[in-house]
C-alpha cells in the first residue's frame, strides 16, 4: 500500500494534526492507518482514550489497537462507533471517505493530511491513484464544517505536494 508511508520522522507528529489537536473534545480518538503509532501517541499523551487501526497495527501502550485490513472489502471494523476525532495521514483509500464522516461524534473533527497530485516528483507516493486531486478533501467533506485546509508544496519535514483538512460536524443541541 503505497500511500501509508511516513511523511518525515515515525515517530514524530504532523504539525497539522498538532495545530488541530487542541481543538479535539474530551473523548475517544481514531488513528485510522496508524503506521507507528506517532499520533495515537500524541493523542494519549493528551488525555485522550484512543483506537489505533492498521492492517500491520502494533502494540502501543494505552492504546486499543485493532489490525484491520480497510481495503480487502471486509466489512467496516468500526460500525457503530463515533469518536471526538478521526485522524488520517499519508494514507488514501477513497472508498472510506463516507465511513470517515460515519464515525464522527456530533462535534467531532476530521483531521486528514496526505499527499496530492504533483508529489510524483518528489517521490512516493507516485501512483495517481495514491494522490489526491486538487479541491478533493473539500469535495469529499462539504458536508463537515471546514476549520482549516491547505494544499500544494511543502518543503518540511521533506519535499511534497500534500493536502490537508480539518473539518467538523455539527455538534447537536
Amino acid at each position: 500500500m503505497e500511500g501509508t508511508q511516513g511523511h518525515g520522522g515515525a515517530l514524530t507528529p504532523s504539525g497539522w494534526v498538532r495545530r488541530w489537536a487542541p481543538r479535539v473534545a474530551a473523548g475517544t480518538v481514531l488513528d485510522l492507518a496508524c503506521g507507528s503509532g506517532r499520533h495515537a501517541r500524541l493523542f494519549l499523551e493528551l488525555g485522550f482514550q484512543v483506537v489505533a487501526l492498521d492492517r500491520d497495527a502494533q502494540d502501543i501502550p494505552g492504546a486499543s489497537v485493532l489490525q484491520a485490513d480497510l481495503e480487502d472489502g471486509s466489512p467496516w471494523p468500526l460500525a457503530g462507533e463515533r469518536f471526538q476525532a478521526v485522524v488520517v495521514t499519508n494514507y488514501l483509500h477513497r472508498p472510506l471517505f463516507p465511513r470517515l464522516i460515519e464515525a464522527l461524534a456530533p462535534g467531532g473533527l476530521l483531521i486528514h493530511e496526505t499527499f496530492m497530485l504533483g508529489n510524483e516528483r518528489h517521490g512516493r507516493p507516485s501512483n495517481p491513484e495514491f494522490l489526491l486531486r486538487p479541491g478533493e478533501l473539500l469535495g469529499a467533506f462539504r458536508g463537515l464544517q471546514v476549520l482549516g485546509f491547505e494544499e500544494g508544496y511543502v518543503a518540511v519535514p521533506k519535499p511534497a505536494m500534500i493536502q490537508r483538512l480539518c473539518a467538523a460536524v455539527a455538534a447537536k443541541g
